[in-house]
């Protein structure tokens, strides 16, 4: 009998073991983000602070900056500047620049070829980058891409001005954007659209037009932009 009773307690421990084994690992846990300037100010001070995270945007809210909330070497950003990998998952998000604030963009990204000990990283689902304006002279009025990587879809970027990337600039970094809209930005000199300084910038499924006084310049820079 004790012989049948340590057999029964190994295969129970045996079926337990096989148990544990099929659950699937927890998915990776996302920081939800209330609807506020604040409650998104300090979720990216965090996830920067931590090295990393993704941050789950309240359905549809839009994130109304009142003023800039980062600073660089080229000007003021309304949101921290990232500088680790961050992940803002959205559904009918806005991140815009509030009517009669100061003049600053909205999000810049920092990479170590640009900051060194930086590596930024923003992926981001179905956002809408609005209303940012860079100070003179400065680039990049709604995404400022400096050394970092870049990656929007399901997104759009409207409505930004800057000197030159009205909607987006490009330096050092790489930037794609899958199935996304940049429309109706400006720039004093061009690229209202979409500048490309140096790196790359990767069209999929995505529309770029009505920018003023061009969609991307220089001219050639990105494949499927005229």
């Amino acid at each position: 009998m004790p012989t049948v009773r340590t057999l029964r307690s190994l295969l129970g421990v045996g079926v337990l073991a096989v148990g544990l084994a099929v659950v699937p690992a927890p998915a990776h846990a996302q920081t939800p983000v209330l609807c506020s300037e604040a409650a998104l100010v300090n979720a990216i001070t965090a996830a920067n602070a931590a090295g990393g995270d993704t941050l789950a945007l309240f359905p549809f809210c839009t994130y109304r900056l009142t003023g800039a909330h980062g600073t660089s070497s080229t000007g003021p950003v309304g949101l921290p500047p990232l500088t680790t990998p961050i992940r803002m998952t959205g559904l009918g998000n806005i991140i815009e620049r509030a009517p009669g604030a100061p003049p600053f963009r909205i999000l810049q990204v920092e990479g170590s070829a640009n900051v060194p000990g930086t590596r930024g990283q923003l992926d981001a689902v179905g956002i809408t980058v609005r209303g940012g304006s860079a100070v003179f002279p400065y680039p990049g009025g709604g995404i400022s891409n400096l050394g970092g990587t870049v990656s929007l879809s399901l997104s759009s970027v409207t409505g930004n001005t800057a000197v030159a990337g009205g909607g987006l600039y490009n330096d050092n970094g790489v930037t794609t954007l899958n199935g996304s809209s940049v429309a109706g930005n400006t720039a004093t000199f061009g690229g209202g659209g979409i500048y490309v300084n140096s790196g790359g910038v990767t069209l999929s499924g995505t529309t770029v037009s009505s920018n003023t006084p061009d969609n991307c310049a220089p001219s050639g820079s990105v494949i499927g932009c005229s």
